[in-house]
């Protein structure tokens, strides 16, 4: 039965004799103060802290004195060593199970008494319990007709496997208990914290299913010692015939059953004080019945009883009907017929038609018990399985056969076989009478030293009654005939129990000796089972069963009584024993295999924490009674034992998904950290092969002040874009100390992995603190990961209002951020415009893809899109991929090639060559390129304060404007010439285009040309108090959408005007200003509609004097875009045509 084990403590000596009221209201106040820390797990200190007792009180006097003044900063989270002995030495424990409610019922309404510490050793505690457990009904009821149908060798070996695999199970359990104090929970609370809540919650409701079927087992045992042996004349159904008999006895069982659960439910309802007070009265039945047992075996070697059968031919009869074992008998001088005759003849006269097979044969009678000096043991040593409805016959006697084919009339007194057996079913049936060694781990909190008692008292009541069963195997195939054995109910021996046949001095020592126990094993499984469910719905791990753990004010569980008397029912309505005793098989063999697992996990794991006193165990001993427990479930009935799997596997399933989390220390979580392990060295063996890469996310989110997540999308992208698979990292950085920061850091996390679980993002979160945000990126990208399971990509949102910061870090951050993930080798995702990406409720029914394939980034531009339309979000969008062709390209066998490129990587998409040809450079790139630069320089050059600075800005604003709009250059087309680059230009290579990423919520900046005066681009480094100079969006649109009007002689004049001003531009700069120009023409043209457009994203200059021109271009490359994400690849293919 369940209990807990409850930690009461000692008042501290104090002036007037009192503790502290805070303590005494908040009893586990102590033990966080003692600990350091909350208590972690079920809810339970005790089993997170060391030591038991704690009081505030106590807690002020821990460094009294000035001895230990070197560690008086550490009292309020460290106990003395002093203190710490004290609460483990004066500790005592209070089980709560019947014992528990038991002494609650006797204190109601009076002063409570104090608790004593309990007294229980070895013998009482531990060894008799586990015996009143084991030995049960199948001993008495069905032990003998086991062995009469497999023959004493296959009994033997069955019962010498059932008892091994229970030995096998008792070291395992005996290890477990002894690691550490055991509260009151049985198996259950062994091997859920051995094994975790999910295996704990599985097997601890099979183990629960198992004990209340056990109930109905019993329950059922004492009706049929009732209606068969006792009181047959109580059957309410009474068989017409004798073939409609089975029926009414299993009628008759049903109404029986029901009413005898409705009365043990009610004594067990009112008080388990009266189930535990008659306790050792059935112990002593069960104990008498077996020394009956054995005082008949020895007698019967020297004074057999008189039990004579009777037999026609060989077939054996049932005396059910008659009284005289002869076809006719002398009265007087007359011969007259006896009532045998009667049965298998039409009539009591002489020349009365008679069966066939009773005129053919002669009527013998023979001992039924020949005793053990007999030397029947040999015609016993073999199986003689039967199938149901075939006669009982006695082996070597003489019969002369009918017909074959001649059918059995089923009235004629013969003993019939009731079931068609075989050895797996016998296993079955036999396998609950070794069940039951439970019995002294269950009661853990009754013992003076549990550590002691429960190995020594389990094994030796495993050892004894392994000898009892295997000696009584034996003997009764060496002390009764093998028909009387194979008589299931006794029927050939005037209706009584078979083993009673033997007992002496009396068949009713046995009869009422296994009626009484029958009836205790039944109440004890009903006290049993309930407290089991209610440790189980307490724990909290499967939340539909939480209203189970409620009861009665004095803690007794009053709705999982009534839950386990409604499933016993089910096993009284099937109403035969043989049916239900595999059922509670399957469910204990379950339980016990799992015990096995766990002694056998945490050996080969070597956690620290596994020290358990009881040495004579070993990792093999537990795998051996692990398999031998599988293969008995699969002996027993394979399709009982896959249900019960499949139970185990459901409820195991639902406590991952429903269950609340719980930290246990178990088994499982060392053994998920060793396969972690091993899978990280396996890792460490070489990059993965290009078919098994996959995005491995990084991704960078920023917090605000409340530590919440500024840009959830990112998360929701992240969950599309990944589904659940591959590794995924979500960082932030926090600027500041770690000492100042620390619990900011920890509510950011929390906050973070809030965010992931609402968005399905699986994966790990974690926050840095760093001086400044620069370092703490770099350390992200640095250190993510562990060994060879690290990030491979990195998912960042483009920095908003990048022209509005004052300091300008953000853009150069950012652009740190690209360079440093190109040295490390590693993908950059980069999204503008997140706040507009779809949430994952959001479904598009329509729409497009488009990926601008410019140049090749190892393939991440194929493989994103066929990625993300695996999520429901993207599914119904087709996808459509762009590339460009020069001048010198031939477009339709570039399509050609892109389409059969497309085929051999199976991916489905529509192709498009987009032709781009040369063209002159426009006035309005020129103009943006000259407003870009001349920005850069006025930012270097102006070391002014805030308000001059903003006064200056506005002066060569409002200069510009009207530079502009007196030459008014975007009227004209022009075509120049544009001179070669300088050798410093020369070094720059195609792939160092550049990064765009607009964000649509940043506000338009105002439009501004630099006077001619500026100096050039290039003397000296950009200082970080610059301010930004933008062109504005319906400037540039305007300008675009302006056609291309004929060139007049005053144009050309307005144009040669203001030439020297475009002489001194940077010619690169124009010439990726007109590329990102004439980009972002094509792409708003091909892709305004796009659900998302991705394309590849430049790369840095190398010199950094332009990286705030390279965010400029990157700006005018996606603007007028919606949703798009910059793709940058890591320098490695990461999709390939071959399987």
């Amino acid at each position: 039965m369940s209990r807990r084990f409850t930690v009461t403590s000692l008042p501290p000596a104090g002036p007037a004799g009192t503790s502290d009221p805070e303590s005494q209201r908040h009893p586990a106040a102590g033990l966080r103060h003692l600990s350091g820390e909350d208590a972690k797990g079920d809810g339970n200190p005790k089993e997170s802290s060391p030591f038991i007792n704690s009081t505030d009180t106590e807690k002020g006097k821990e460094y009294d004195g000035k001895n230990m003044a070197l560690f008086e900063e550490e009292m309020d989270t460290s106990p003395m060593v002093s203190s710490l002995l004290s609460g483990l030495a004066n500790y005592t424990n209070l089980p709560q199970g019947s014992r528990e409610h038991e002494e609650a019922e006797n204190n109601e309404g009076g002063k409570k008494k104090p608790v004593q510490a309990p007294r229980m050793g070895t013998f009482m505690g531990v060894y008799l319990p586990c015996l009143q457990n084991i030995f049960g009904v199948i001993l008495f009821l069905r032990l003998t007709w086991v062995v009469g149908i497999a023959g004493i060798m296959e009994a033997f070996c069955m019962v010498f496997i059932c008892c091994s695999c229970t030995m096998l199970t008792a070291i395992s359990m005996s290890a477990i208990a002894t690691n550490g104090v055991v509260p009151a929970g049985g198996s259950y609370y062994m091997i859920s914290r051995s094994l975790g809540p999910e295996f704990g919650g599985a097997v601890g409701l099979c183990f629960y299913l198992g004990t209340t079927f056990a109930g109905a087992m019993y329950i059922l045992g004492t009706i049929e010692i009732l209606l068969a042996y006792l009181f047959p004349a109580m059957a309410i159904f009474k068989a017409e015939d004798a073939s409609g008999e089975a029926a009414a006895m299993l009628n008759n069982m049903r109404v029986y059953g029901t009413c005898v659960l409705t009365c043990m439910a009610t004594v067990v309802f009112v008080g388990v004080k009266y189930v535990n007070k008659f306790a050792l009265v059935f112990l002593g039945c069960v104990i008498l019945s077996i020394l009956a047992i054995y005082a008949g075996v020895i007698k019967s070697a020297f004074d057999p009883p008189n039990f004579p059968i009777c037999l026609l031919g060989n077939r054996t009869l049932s005396r059910h009907g008659f009284d005289v074992c002869a076809k006719l008998a002398w009265e007087g001088n007359e011969t007259v017929t006896t009532r045998l005759w009667g049965l298998f003849c039409s009539s009591r006269l002489l020349n009365a038609t008679c069966d066939e097979y009773f005129t053919r044969n002669n009527v013998t009678e023979i001992q039924g018990i020949p005793g053990a000096a007999s030397g029947l043991i040999k015609e016993n040593l073999w199986s003689s399985y039967l199938t149901k409805g075939v006669i009982v016959e006695r082996r070597g006697m003489p019969s002369v056969g009918l017909v074959d084919g001649t059918p059995v009339d089923m009235d004629h007194p013969y003993v019939f076989s009731d079931m068609t057996s075989y050895f797996t079913l016998l296993v079955g049936i036999y396998f609950p009478s070794v069940t039951g060694i439970m019995a002294g781990s269950n009661r853990s909190g009754d013992l003076r030293d549990a550590q002691k008692s429960i190995p020594t008292g389990t094994i030796l009541a495993i050892a004894t009654t392994s000898a009892v069963y295997i000696s009584s195997v034996v003997l009764f195939g060496a002390c009764i005939e093998g028909v009387v054995l194979r008589d299931k109910f006794g029927e050939a021996v005037n209706g009584n129990l078979v083993v009673g046949t033997l007992a002496w001095p009396s068949p009713w020592v046995i009869v009422i000796g296994s009626f009484f126990s029958t009836c205790g094993a039944g109440l004890q499984s009903l006290t049993g089972a309930p407290r089991l469910l209610q440790a189980i719905s307490r724990d909290g791990i499967v939340p539909f069963l939480q209203v189970f753990g409620h009861g009665k004010a004095n803690g007794e569980p009053t709705w999982a009584l009534l839950l386990t008397a409604c499933i016993c029912e089910i096993g009284i309505l099937i109403a035969s024993l043989d049916e239900v005793a595999p059922i509670l098989s399957m469910f204990f063999l379950m339980c016990y295999m799992f015990v096995n697992l766990a002694c056998a996990v945490q050996t080969l794991l070597r956690t620290p924490n596994w020290r358990p006193r009881f040495r004579y165990y070993h990792w093999t001993l537990s795998f051996l009674g692990m398999s031998l427990c599988l293969a008995l479930m699969f002996i027993c009935s394979w399709y009982y034992a896959l249900v019960a799997m499949l139970i185990a596997g459901l409820i195991y399933k639902y406590i991952e998904y429903r269950g609340a989390e719980k930290e246990w220390g178990d088994g499982i979580r060392g053994l998920s950290l060793s396969a972690a392990r091993y899978a990280l060295l396996r890792l460490e063996e070489g990059p993965p092969h290009t078919k098994n890469w996959r995005p491995q996310l990084l991704v960078l989110v920023r917090v605000d002040q409340d530590q919440n997540v500024v840009h959830p999308q990112l998360l929701s992208l992240t969950s599309q874009l990944k589904a659940g698979k591959g590794l995924t990292i979500v960082g932030s950085v926090l600027e500041g100390t770690f000492l100042d920061n620390h619990p900011q850091a920890q509510r950011a996390e929390e906050s973070i992995r809030r965010l992931m679980e609402a968005e399905k993002v699986k994966g790990f979160c974690q926050v840095v603190i760093s001086s400044n945000l620069r370092d703490g990126v770099s350390h992200l990208i640095q250190s993510g990961g562990l060994g060879g399971l690290q990030h491979n990509t990195v998912l960042v949102g483009w920095p908003r209002n990048w022209r509005q910061k004052e300091d300008h870090q953000t853009w150069r951050n950012f652009i740190e951020l690209v360079r440093e993930t190109t040295a490390g080798h590693l993908a950059l995702l980069v999204t503008k415009n997140v706040s507009m990406f779809p949430g994952n409720p959001e479904r598009f029914s329509e729409g497009s893809i488009d990926v601008w394939w410019i140049v090749h980034d190892g393939g991440m531009l194929m493989l994103l899109p066929f990625l993300l339309r695996h999520h429901k979000v993207w599914r119904k969008c087709k996808m459509r991929i762009f590339t460009v062709a020069q001048m010198d390209d031939n477009s339709i066998q570039m399509k050609k090639d892109l389409t059969t490129f497309l085929y051999h990587l199976r991916i489905t998409a529509e192709v498009e060559v987009v032709e781009m040809h040369e063209s002159d450079i426009s006035a309005y790139t020129y103009e943006k390129t000259l407003v870009m630069e001349q920005r850069s320089q006025i930012l270097k050059q102006m070391h002014l304060t805030k308000n001059e600075r903003e006064r200056e800005i506005q002066s060569i604003t409002d200069e510009s404007r009207g530079s502009i709009r007196r030459k008014n250059p975007a009227n004209t087309r022009l075509r120049l010439n544009v001179p070669e680059e300088t050798a410093g230009d020369s070094e720059e290579k195609p792939e160092e285009e550049v990064q765009l990423i607009h964000d649509q919520s940043a506000p338009s900046c105002p439009s501004s040309s630099p006077s001619p005066g500026e100096e050039p681009e290039g003397e000296g480094e950009a200082d970080p108090e610059k301010v930004h100079l933008t062109w504005t969006k319906d400037k540039s649109v305007a300008e675009k959408n302006k056609g291309p009007s004929p060139v007049s002689s005053e144009g050309i004049k307005d144009f040669f005007s203001m030439k020297p001003e475009w002489e001194n531009l940077n010619q690169s700069n124009v010439r990726r200003m007109h590329t990102a120009v004439r980009l972002n023409e094509v792409i708003v043209k091909k892709s305004r509609d796009a659900k998302l457009v991705l394309l590849n994203m430049p790369g840095p200059p190398r010199n950094r004097n332009g990286d705030e021109n390279y965010m400029e271009f990157l700006e005018v490359l996606t603007e007028h875009l919606d949703r798009v994400m910059l793709v940058r690849g890591g320098g490695r293919e990461v999709i390939t045509i071959y399987s």
